[in-house]
């Protein structure tokens, strides 16, 4: 293990001054009711937390939060909450992914500006948890993880629902008119039904398995019910290992390495986890000057297994996958693919961490010999309509349609798409293929989860379930079917997205990793340069510092002033 250990707490620098300001520090201190034995001789352990009643996601975390400072108090600590700007899914618009670099800011100069030793970092919710991750490791000092967990599993009439897989899917029967307006109020109280995170192996979920795979979680982190005491349990022995890891120096750029990147992305595609895991991956190992190329993506996927038997790629849900043994019994079953020597915040390896762990239902949890799919969750398409790259899941795909090809139905944004899309004098078949334009970060702004794109109405009423669906959005990851997102460069940065019209040839081809529009270079190049530049969406404030600053898909969606330099650690 290599770490730096501690010869002088970094907080000190901010009382052992002979300025007035160490002086006031202690007095302030004081007016909080803490004594100078309090912290003295002690690490000052921040707990950055992301709560708010504005993200139900995240709302119970002041309760886990105390769990934390406990857990500091008993490691000879001297714990402090602070919050930091939240992200929640539901509440905010245009959408959270226009303000996740925000928080990472927040998160960074938080912990630097402030007298901390080591961090522990509480998150839930989609965006929280990657802005955590990103700015820590940016600020670089000890640091730990701790989400929120999942909800409990919903369920409706004797049905399991998961949030929000299971709305959707419903939403699209109530289009149909095959249930009523009736069912769909009485449903909405039942899908929600406890704190925590969506149920599935959705975004927030797939983020919290990232955080354990990266090593950045005490084990079993990811797949605790929010409302299960183990969950308290957890956070306290987290409070209790950031004091260890203060003491033995070690930090995020320790263990943030290539290898804990490539054990992240192969359980990202065991697990069946979220398109958007790519781009937080990439924006992430960016703070710590490592370069994700999207190729590297693919190759894991061909040759990892995909084996959680999950929503919204499976039939079960988050509580099931932890009672099934969680994230360390999934990372048991992967072992050989994995680099077992990473280290991670335990202060022991991966391997360490998950030896002896054993799955406990082989219908949640497969083994590589018996997989759900031969191959990983996610694929990387390049061609002609997504030159720099696009994703698609092909396990929450329709197999029929991995490769098609079909009539292009083009709209020109979301605005235009909610417009049209149940109009009865659409013209649109099954085999067609809807696309939509202007979702990507510069052209939504922001890059907002509208890849799911609607199936129009008058095609749900003659049973069709689904259709290749094509953007440059993203797609939230509790969201299924054959949609392809993420096509860089997107349309309002001069990508081929934005020549597409309707009637125009598209053609799928997922085993081959091809997504190509059938129209002359020529003519693409002709309509591209016909078009009219786009007008900026903010002339003031942080909307337009994202659009001078803001990188495409491909490169993490992370502003370019964000990424590592050469400037040595905060310690």
């Amino acid at each position: 293990m290599t770490t730096t250990p501690r010869t002088r707490y970094r907080s000190r620098d901010w009382f052992d001054t002979p300025e007035l300001y160490g002086w006031l520090r202690r007095a302030a201190f004081k007016a909080e009711g803490f004594g100078e034995p309090a912290y003295e001789g002690r690490p000052i352990i921040g707990i950055c937390n992301s709560w708010s009643e504005l993200t139900h996601c995240n709302a119970h975390l002041r309760q886990v939060a105390e769990a934390v400072k406990r857990g500091v108090w008993q490691a000879g600590g001297f714990p402090l909450e602070f919050p930091v700007m939240s992200l929640g899914e539901y509440n905010m618009r245009p959408t959270t992914m226009l303000y996740r670099n925000l928080m990472s800011m927040d998160v960074e100069e938080s912990i630097t500006a402030n007298p901390l030793d080591g961090v522990v970092l509480l998150g839930g919710c989609d965006k929280t948890t990657p802005a955590l991750l990103m700015g820590a490791a940016s600020a670089d000092i000890p640091a730990i993880l701790v989400t929120g967990g999942p909800q409990l599993k919903g369920n409706w009439r004797g049905e399991e629902l998961g949030s929000c897989t299971d709305c959707r899917r419903y939403q699209q029967e109530l289009r149909a008119e095959r249930i009523t307006e009736e069912d769909w109020a009485e449903l909405q109280s039942c899908i929600v039904r406890s704190p925590g995170h969506c149920m599935v192996m959705g975004t927030a979920s797939t983020m919290a398995a990232m955080g354990e795979a990266l090593g950045m979680t005490l084990p079993g982190n990811a797949a605790i019910p929010a409302v299960d005491s183990r969950r308290q349990q957890l956070a306290e022995a987290s409070g209790r290992q950031i004091v260890q890891l203060v003491e033995q120096g070690l930090r995020p750029s320790t263990i943030l390495t290539m290898d804990a990147f490539e054990n992240a992305i192969r359980t990202l595609h065991a697990i069946g986890g979220s398109t958007n895991a790519i781009v937080h991956l990439i924006a992430i190992a960016g703070r710590v000057g490592l370069e994700l190329p999207l190729p590297l993506f693919d190759a894991l996927s061909r040759t990892t297994p995909f084996i959680l038997n999950l929503k919204p790629s499976g039939t079960f849900l988050m509580e099931d996958f932890y009672y099934a043994g969680g994230v360390p019994a999934l990372l048991t079953e992967i072992a050989p693919l994995l680099h077992l020597d990473a280290l991670t915040v335990t202060g022991q390896s991966l391997g360490t961490n998950i030896a002896g762990v054993r799955t406990h239902n082989r219908e949640v949890i497969k083994s590589l010999d018996t997989p759900l799919d031969p191959e990983g969750g996610l694929a990387v398409l390049y061609g002609s309509l997504a030159p720099d790259g696009a994703i698609i899941k092909p396990t929450a795909a329709s197999p029929g349609l991995l490769t098609h090809r079909g009539r292009a139905v083009v709209f020109e944004d979301h605005e235009d798409m909610e417009r049209r899309i149940d109009d009865p004098n659409l013209e649109v078949r099954p085999d067609d293929v809807l696309v939509m334009r202007q979702g990507g970060p510069l052209g939504a702004p922001g890059m907002p989860e509208w890849g799911f794109l609607p199936l129009p109405k008058k095609l749900l009423q003659q049973g069709i379930r689904d259709m290749v669906r094509i953007s440059d959005a993203r797609m939230s990851g509790t969201a299924f079917g054959t949609v392809v997102v993420h096509a860089t460069p997107e349309s309002a940065a001069g990508g081929p997205l934005a020549a597409v019209r309707t009637g125009d040839l598209i053609e799928l081809d997922v085993p081959n990793r091809r997504l190509d529009l059938l129209v002359e270079p020529a003519e693409v190049t002709h309509r591209l340069a016909a078009m009219p530049q786009p007008q900026p969406h903010y002339r003031r404030g942080y909307g337009w510092l994202f659009a001078q600053h803001i990188l495409q898909a491909d490169k993490g969606c992370d502003f370019d002033f964000l990424r590592a330099v050469s400037l040595g650690s905060v310690l």
